[in-house]
């Protein structure tokens, strides 16, 4: 089954020259099937960019998806079009009243910031206290890990003495948990960034459970134990140049950046780095869509929060 995308969005052409399976809403409108309601929350500064990413991992799946766009706030993007962003994305305000099946908040470049200092951590607390009553499950990705750990759970992030970048082996610590489905035992995830939660503050919580972790970049994939939520640290939704990119442009501003490390062959910036995480990233979404969106969620939509505590699917 195909992802429905916004009519004239950027991605549709990307992922339809990749042979994707995507359609324009004006074309899923013809199809009588109760599509998954996924929202996105892009809170990336190259936002068309991200769009592309996520979109790729999400359309890799039997089921049929709505993408809806959404925007912390009304600032203007300073990567983005501001034409894009009226045309494609929607204020909270817009979806507040909605029920959806999943959502994705993405990461931001605000490891180093204090929460309180981030200019929206206002309009952040209330989405994030939203998605408990109107979200069947949400993942998290990086920063948003870090601010969903510190709201909901009062876990506090940790200020990194150099930034985590690079391409880093993983283990399984809960391998028969179902969001690691078909996984190596041992297998790779990029990770860029320059806070982290420890992994003994994921396992104090009673709620949570460690999935996932490498000896470098420490907790990779964690969840609450009924699935409404899944932390992903890392970036298995990048493209094969998106280190190099964050690479090159922190040189270029005249960061002392390190070269990602087991990325470029031989450490070396001038090869063209290998692609060693993509079968276990589309794996990821591809097992999120399913055990803990679509297994989970209600066919009426309106149950979506009333419900979820009633379901009785087996995660672990």
């Amino acid at each position: 089954m195909p992802i429905r995308i916004a009519d004239n969005l950027p991605a549709i052409n990307a992922l339809r020259h990749e042979n994707i399976f995507c359609i324009s809403s004006s074309e899923a409108d013809h199809q009588d099937i109760r599509p998954l309601r996924v929202l996105l929350l892009n809170l990336m500064p190259k936002k068309i960019e991200t769009e592309v990413h996520l979109m790729r991992m999400l359309a890799n799946s039997p089921l049929q998806m709505d993408v809806e766009l959404m925007r912390i706030n009304d600032r203007p993007s300073k990567n983005t079009p501001i034409e894009h962003m009226e045309t494609f994305y929607k204020s909270f305000e817009q979806v507040k009243d909605q029920k959806y099946d999943g959502m994705i908040v993405t990461g931001a470049p605000l490891g180093q910031t204090p929460f309180e200092d981030v200019t929206f951590w206002e309009d952040m607390k209330t989405i994030l206290d939203w998605t408990q009553t109107n979200v069947t499950s949400v993942m998290f990705l990086c920063w948003g890990v870090q601010a969903a750990m510190y709201h909901l759970y009062g876990v506090e992030k940790h200020v990194l003495p150099k930034k985590i970048s690079g391409v880093y082996p993983h283990k399984l610590v809960k391998p028969l948990s179902p969001i690691v489905r078909g996984f190596d035992d041992i297998f790779d995830a990029p990770h860029s960034r320059y806070a982290e939660v420890r992994t003994q503050d994921v396992e104090a919580q009673p709620e949570l459970e460690v999935i996932s972790v490498s000896d470098t970049a420490g907790a990779y994939i964690f969840a609450r134990k009924d699935g409404r939520q899944l932390f992903v640290t890392g970036h298995s939704e990048y493209e094969p140049l998106c280190l190099k990119d964050e690479y090159d442009r922190d040189i270029e501003s005249g960061v002392a950046a390190a070269v990602p490390e087991n990325y470029f062959p031989d450490d070396d910036p001038t090869k063209s780095p290998i692609v060693t995480w993509k079968s276990h990233g589309n794996l990821l979404f591809a097992n999120w869509l399913n055990y803990y969106v679509y297994q989970l969620t209600p066919f009426n939509t309106e149950k979506i929060g009333s419900e979820l505590d009633e379901i009785g699917i087996a995660l672990t």
